[in-house]
């Protein structure tokens, strides 16, 4: 295998759709930001189905056909995050309570991966930025407990915007590293 084109989370043909996913989520989080008046309610909802979907997306990049490395990651970050998604989209007063605990969890699965994507890259030029991303994505996580544990929907509101913002941004960057280059494309 050839060191330039290791990538901890694979390549996959349908990249698109996990930079799509990221686009959705920056647009999203940019929309609760201006408008934080569409209530906490609303907000638990909306990223119940963005982590659905997202699950969705991860699942299909599991089951590509050439099954690259770290398929198994994003298999079970489908799952866990289309579980959570159900959860949240099921009942709106379950998921007014358990929200913040909820983003949390999977802010702490994402940060811990990104983490471990770091230490399989550091041998790559930029490989720190993982571990950047992945202490971030555990302090947003810890600010969420927090936010949850002493009830204050202003914080959870605009650590849910912020959190959509960081996380999309962090999708779609993920996203073009995914690309197969041009060899991988002609062998399939």
């Amino acid at each position: 295998m050839n060191a330039l084109s290791f990538n901890y989370w694979g390549q996959t043909r349908a990249w698109w759709a996990v930079l799509l996913i990221g686009v959705v989520m920056i647009l999203c989080g940019f929309a609760y930001w201006f408008m934080p008046v569409i209530g906490y309610a609303v907000a638990s909802q909306l990223f119940g189905w963005m982590l659905i979907l997202a699950g969705v997306v991860q699942l299909i990049v599991s089951a590509d056909a050439s099954r690259s490395r770290g398929w198994g990651w994003w298999l079970v970050g489908g799952v866990l995050d289309m579980f959570i998604g159900f959860m949240l989209v099921r009942s709106v007063i379950l998921s007014e309570i358990v929200f913040p605990y909820f983003i949390a969890l999977v802010f702490i699965y994402w940060g811990i991966t990104s983490l471990i994507g770091a230490i399989n890259r550091r041998r790559g030029k930029y490989w720190w930025l993982q571990v950047v991303n992945g202490v971030l994505m555990l302090v947003i996580a810890f600010l969420f407990m927090e936010a949850g544990y002493i009830r204050n929907m202003m914080m959870v509101s605009f650590l849910t915007s912020l959190a959509f913002i960081y996380w999309g941004l962090s999708i779609a960057m993920a996203s073009y590293d995914m690309r197969p280059d041009d060899r991988m494309i002609h062998q399939v």
